[in-house]
């Protein structure tokens, strides 16, 4: 990824450069004001073959939506450098941004828009096989994988809903407990759907020819399976927001923790907004996307304000 130089501040410093700190930062820069994007180079989708269920772009290779979303980005004078953001502190006016290389930048707002980092479940091959044929989104991956022999395994009880939504693609779906106590009202709807339910310990996947062959369970029996869906625990990655007073609570779903927000990003820090799955789990790069425009312009409102209200002030005094 070309690297911007970086300037000493900004009215705006996005730390994110998914879709929503991108679309955040496009709408930001199309507004004239200065903005910076840095970006950890860590995308949640970075596995997957393409970007599904967006509109005009379905397909697109993750990579290649990302470098349109910079250059989109540049076209309008903003900034996108690599870094990691390691701690932010406020200032009087604004805030110091400060990134593990030792380098530090000041802005007057933030964009927050580090997504998430998804836990998976400890069973040999799950993580290798994440984004092929190990996923865990019917509208990310669903299409892709109509008709074959799939298997959900429980992680969370969520597992019910997960499975009832692959059944809409596939008259083959076996669900695993796993470690996962189903409810005896979770068994009954499986089983009406024709959904196989198999108890017991999941310990590994048959792997033949770079593809799942088959699930292992602890007494040895093995389940063809041609893929795996699993609900990842999603951890905000927001760890660097603690000393500004906003840390992460636990979805109440059990989807994993998020950081609060209001339906336009803000926070209960003046100044600081979020986009994206930092504090939406389950946005898809679209509503993501979508979000990260909206916090802009909301970004954008409140500095506009703000200098408003500098220039009443100064007109007062004369």
């Amino acid at each position: 990824m070309p690297t911007d130089d970086l300037n000493p501040s900004y009215d705006v410093v996005v730390v994110g450069g998914g879709a929503a700190g991108l679309n955040g930062a496009l709408m930001l820069a199309r507004s004239r004001r200065s903005v910076v994007v840095i970006d950890a180079g860590q995308p949640r989708n970075a596995p997957a073959d393409g970007v599904h269920g967006l509109l005009a772009r379905d397909g697109m290779p993750p990579a290649e939506l990302l470098e349109r979303g910079r250059a989109e980005v540049r076209s309008y004078g903003g900034a996108v450098v690599a870094g990691t953001v390691t701690t932010i502190d406020r200032l009087p006016v604004g805030f110091t941004v400060r990134l593990a290389d030792g380098r530090a930048v000041t802005a007057r707002q933030l964009l927050v828009t580090t997504g998430v980092a998804d836990e998976l479940p400890d069973i040999p091959g799950l993580r290798e096989r994440w984004g092929r044929d190990v996923i865990h989104c019917p509208y990310c991956h669903g299409w892709e994988v109509r008709d074959q022999a799939i298997g959900v395994l429980a992680s969370s009880p969520m597992v019910a809903h997960q499975a009832l939504l692959f059944r809409q693609l596939s008259n083959d779906v076996t669900v695993f407990a796993h470690t996962v106590e189903l409810t005896p009202q979770d068994r009954e709807r499986l089983r009406a759907r024709d959904i196989r339910i198999i108890d017991g310990t999941v310990t590994g996947l048959r792997i033949e020819d770079d593809s799942i062959t088959a699930v292992a369970l602890a007494d040895g029996t093995q389940v063809p399976r041609d893929v795996v869906t699993v609900q990842s625990r999603a951890v905000a990655r927001a760890g660097f927001l603690t000393g500004l007073g906003l840390a992460t609570v636990e979805h109440p779903m059990g989807m994993g923790t998020y950081v609060v927000a209001d339906p336009t990003g803000k926070t209960s820090v003046p100044g600081v907004y979020l986009a994206g799955n930092v504090s939406d789990l389950g946005a898809q790069v679209g509503a993501a996307a979508a979000a990260g425009a909206l916090a802009g312009a909301r970004i954008n409102a409140d500095l506009v304000e703000e200098e408003t209200a500098t220039a009443v002030a100064g007109v007062v005094r004369v």
